[in-house]
């Protein structure tokens, strides 16, 4: 089966090679990172050999979520290396920029077996975390060989991808038993990994690191960014949150309609993907906006234009905090959603689409406790926009909501380490021996 699994990956990666070598050419991505995929790091990674705790988090969503469980891992396992791998360049980039307590980051590998034992040899994990859902057969069987505890963390399986699972169900049944822990969101998602073949006892469900995930960023971090939104408490401010293709061109013409009501409007435009930051930028000028991208932003200044691009990673959370009202992207078109969280622990009124599959359950809970607004589809958009943009009632109830909803469900992060802990009993921690000075005998 394994062998089979190779040969496949080996083809995909033949078919997939000249979209690899556009995205190489056109936005330098992957020339610099081929390497580490292929098992070589650094000789610096870990020169001493030691043991580790290697957690794998795929881009910038996980590597947000993985932050608090590797700061009390690092607490609780102060022997032991922590390391970050991710699959992205964004993720790669915020995870050296904002993740404390890690001893090293680095690319994924590329999931050969020759390739995977390669990067084991140098990680030398005691643990290994994989953050979601990443599933890969020939590491997870070299760990089991090797003897490293594995365990998925904030586990889900969307509705989409359940079915496709399900279609190579004896091959899944046989991978997810080299995984020794569970730790999924739901129920549902629980009960979808046991009938994938996964081993009922082995399945825990924890909750949504998510929640716990929310950090309010020091001042210090927060002041820097917001030093280039000064803007009068009067002027209201949409923004909207990684957006996908196919959608922006949707908030730009309702944002026309909302404009019409409060000429002063901003719209803070900020792409999912950093490649479209561009596209985002002509379609904003397309529609007769006056555009900024945040990176040529005056500091300490107001922005004097319709549209900000905001082109720079990692600092969507903070700006949520100057938004009227908040629209998440990746909803009107199918691709499954992103995290409503962000905005609504600043206790934001929050508008998202239809497409919420890989967020089911917290939107569902959004929209049943009244914490935002569900729409049905595109057409939709540009009245919930001059709805809420009109009514600071509704606003305010919406946003407190959200913000409870919040404080509510926080906690799953204790009960992650508290199920980690069993496959890693915590060692003494390495004290220095009590010395006595020599005293010759009388």
């Amino acid at each position: 089966m394994y062998s089979l699994y190779s040969v496949l990956v080996l083809i995909v990666a033949v078919v997939a090679s000249p979209w690899f070598i556009y995205q190489a050419l056109r936005h330098k991505k992957y020339v610099g990172s081929v390497g580490q995929r292929m098992g070589y790091l650094p000789v610096s990674f870990n020169m001493d050999g030691d043991e580790s705790i290697w957690v794998h988090a795929v881009s910038v969503g996980e590597v947000l979520t993985a932050r608090p469980l590797i700061s009390e891992l690092k607490r609780r396992y102060p022997n032991l290396r922590m390391f970050l791998s991710t699959t992205t360049m964004a993720g790669q980039q915020l995870a050296r920029r904002s993740v404390q307590d890690l001893d090293a980051v680095f690319y994924f590998p590329f999931d050969f077996g020759f390739v995977v034992r390669r990067t084991l040899d140098l990680v030398r994990p005691k643990l290994f975390i994989m953050m979601e859902t990443e599933i890969w057969p020939n590491l997870l069987r070299e760990c089991r060989v090797r003897g490293v505890k594995t365990a998925v963390v904030n586990g889900r399986l969307s509705a989409r991808s359940f079915p496709r699972y399900k279609m190579i169900r004896p091959m899944m049944r046989r991978v997810l038993d080299d995984i020794d822990k569970f730790l999924v969101q739901s129920e549902e998602s629980a009960r979808r990994f046991i009938d994938l073949g996964a081993d009922p006892a082995r399945v825990v469900v924890t909750g949504s690191l998510k929640f716990d995930s929310l950090e309010v960023s020091p001042a210090r971090a927060r002041d820097r960014v917001l030093r280039y939104f000064r803007m009068p408490a009067s002027r209201p401010v949409i923004v909207s949150g990684s957006t996908m293709k196919g959608e922006e061109v949707a908030v730009l013409r309702a944002f026309r309609r909302v404009r019409t009501a409060s000429p002063n409007t901003l719209l803070v435009l900020a792409p999912r993907n950093p490649e479209r930051f561009g596209e985002a930028e002509q379609l904003a000028r397309q529609e007769g906006w006056k555009v900024a991208k945040r990176s040529d932003l005056a500091v300490d200044a107001e922005p004097r234009v319709d549209v900000v691009i905001l082109d720079t990673i990692g600092e969507l959370a903070t700006i949520y905090q100057i938004a009227t009202v908040v629209f998440v992207g990746g909803s009107l078109v199918a691709t499954g959603g992103h995290n409503v969280l962000e905005p609504a622990v600043f206790g934001k009124p929050i508008v998202f689409g239809p497409h919420m599959e890989n967020f089911l359950e917290i939107a569902d809970a959004f929209v049943s406790n009244d914490a935002g607004v569900q729409l049905a589809g595109e057409a939709e958009l540009d009245e919930a926009f001059v709805s809420l943009m009109s009514d600071p009632v509704r606003r305010a109830r919406l946003g407190a909501a959200a913000r409870a909803l919040v404080e509510a469900n926080r906690g799953a992060n204790e009960k992650s380490v508290t199920v980690l802990s069993t496959l890693l009993p915590q060692e003494p921690r390495a004290y220095p021996a009590n010395v006595r000075p020599f005293r010759p005998l009388a």
